[in-house]
């Protein structure tokens, strides 16, 4: 079986000038990197007419097995394509993190490939680069705030913000610095997040232009003084410097499918930490660009699903037109409690009770949101026709649609079905009125309730002293509209990442929470979830390498 890099290879790329053609962007507004990616200037784009519809996809709770997300999105844009619709992709940029880590990269497989995918898995444009140096700029003008005098009165005790790297790198989640005498700066305790858990990176995804940037960069606490005053990105007079750098990140990027389809690839946020969804600009400018937009958000329903719908709809006035529900066999069988190595056999039992993780966000989707949902089952070449029936008649049985789609073998020509499904649906008039899981009129902790028992379907939250105080604080301080993000485990609904399938009888436990000013969003820690991960006892890295002429390989 051919390997992911093997099949890209196969293709012969459009030149980006092509492929920004096909959705009618004038020339002087693409601005290439090389022949198959560019810069869009989005600016001149606002003004344009169309507004196009919007499909969401995600999936199940994530497992060992792999659920194809990014896959099934890519295939199906292609498949929109096949059948002569104006469509193109709004994606997220991978982080370092996971293609040297776990995950590997994230350009999608086999025939449903976005590309060039060494250049999108690797440094692509620079834009995880740009967010970094930003959001270390913001920490160097800290420190040096302190060392000269400290004109500010900040607390090296209570600062809140922290250095970022895009790797993962666990040796740096608690450190201290500063060491080595007053010349080198003054000891103190502080951290890294990895990159796509700053808060620069959830700020430049939504936001809305460079105004509007710069406005919620300067409203980024960094920290607190003596006296317990919150200071400000615009406290230390760093806000301009900080755009200056993000200036060229802010613009989306254009690539292609191996169909040929365009594709914007444009910020990374995890989901599990922070929102988990690309950026507003691009996803507007594929909206005005493309008669079909289809995105998706990190991880399960639970997580980017929620986030898409809470904090970025909200905060940016859209709202998809139907969602895309991605599920595999061999997944749902893992939710059941099969092992990974055991799940190409079939196993009817474990796959009739791992069916309840699919119900669970079916019923969210429908019932929380009240948006249209269809099933999309990603195909492995295990899945038994007995599997298949049982999950047609389960499907049938709670009157949602599934059909099947072999991207990964066929691309887009796998999962026409569903693509011709998708077009009735947003053409039919009997669309429902979307609704978010909470109102922004009430409290933080009655939000970070709703999602706890609304989406999870948890018992009770229990809230920690620490928490309890911060949420006052936050409240007091003029913070209580903003909506909350909640970081926990992707793996379960609970913040237990071994109750897996559709937990019953559990509670969430927040330890904590962070006014992100600057994204606009209150993140709530739930159980032991990391702003720093580390790498696994095997990393990817080990099977990546490089050719004598400059071929690089291991990549997937």
């Amino acid at each position: 079986m051919p390997t992911d890099q093997e099949i890209a290879k196969e293709f012969n790329l459009r030149r980006i000038e092509d492929v920004a053609a096909k959705l009618d962007i004038p020339p002087d507004l693409v601005e290439p990197y090389g022949r198959y990616k560019a810069k869009i200037d989005y600016i001149q784009l606002e003004n344009r007419g169309k507004n196009g519809q919007l499909v969401l996809v995600t999936a199940i709770n994530p497992t060992p097995a792999g659920e194809g997300k990014t896959t099934v999105s890519i295939g199906l844009a292609d498949a929109l394509a096949l059948r002569g619709k104006n469509v193109s992709l709004a994606l997220r940029e991978p982080s370092l993190g996971p293609v040297f880590g776990v995950k590997g990269g994230a350009t999608g497989g086999g025939y449903s490939q976005v590309a060039p995918m060494e250049d999108i898995n690797l440094h692509f444009t620079g834009d995880f680069h740009a967010i970094t140096a930003a959001n270390n700029l913001i920490a160097a003008i800290i420190d040096n705030s302190i060392q000269q005098g400290n004109p500010l009165g900040l607390d090296p005790r209570r600062i809140t913000f922290r250095r970022c790297m895009d790797m993962n790198d666990r040796q740096l989640r608690f450190l201290v610095s500063g060491l080595g005498g007053k010349p080198n700066g003054n000891p103190r305790e502080e951290g890294f997040d990895i990159t796509s858990a700053s808060e620069i990176m959830a700020t430049l995804c939504l936001a809305l232009n460079l105004s509007d940037l710069k406005k919620r960069v300067g409203r980024i606490i960094v920290g607190r003084t003596f006296d317990g005053r919150l200071v400000k990105v615009d406290d230390l007079k760093a806000t301009g410097a900080v755009c200056a750098l993000l200036k060229d990140a802010m613009k989306p990027n254009l690539v292609q499918t191996l169909g040929g389809t365009p594709a914007f690839i444009h910020g990374g946020p995890f989901a599990n930490i922070a929102h988990g969804c690309n950026s507003v600009i691009a996803t507007r400018t594929a909206l005005k660009l493309s008669d079909i937009v289809v995105t998706e958000a990190g991880f399960g329903a639970d997580l980017g699903a929620e986030k898409f719908i809470d904090i970025k709809c909200r905060l940016s006035s859209m709202m998809p037109s139907m969602v895309v529900l991605v599920a595999t066999i061999r997944a749902l069988k893992s939710h059941g409690g099969v092992r990974k190595e055991d799940l190409s056999r079939e196993n009817l039992d474990a796959l009739r009770k791992g069916l309840g993780n699919l119900e669970h966000h079916v019923d969210n989707i429908r019932n929380v949101w009240h948006l249209k949902v269809v099933v999309a089952i990603n195909m492995f070449s295990s899945d038994t026709k007995e599997e298949i029936r049982l999950l047609r008649e389960f499907c049938s049985s709670i009157n949602v649609s599934v059909f099947l789609a072999d991207v990964w073998a066929k691309g887009g020509k796998g999962a026409l079905e569903l693509a011709d499904y998708v077009i009735e649906g947003l053409s039919s008039s009997d669309m429902t009125i979307a609704s978010y899981t909470y109102p922004d009129n009430i409290s933080i902790k009655d939000k970070i309730t709703a999602v706890a028992e609304k989406i999870y379907g948890a018992d009770e939250v229990v809230f920690g002293q620490n928490a309890l105080r911060d949420m006052k604080k936050a409240e007091d301080e003029g913070y209580a509209d903003y909506p909350v993000c909640i970081a926990k485990t992707q793996y379960s609904f609970s913040d237990d990442p071994k109750k897996i399938g559709s937990p019953k009888d559990f509670k969430i436990t927040i330890r904590g929470i962070k006014v992100s000013a600057g994204a606009g969003f209150i993140v709530a820690y739930a159980g032991d979830v990391m702003t720093m991960p580390g790498l696994p006892k095997v990393p990817a890295a080990e099977n990546i390498d490089i050719s004598d002429d400059g071929e690089i390989t291991g990549l997937f």
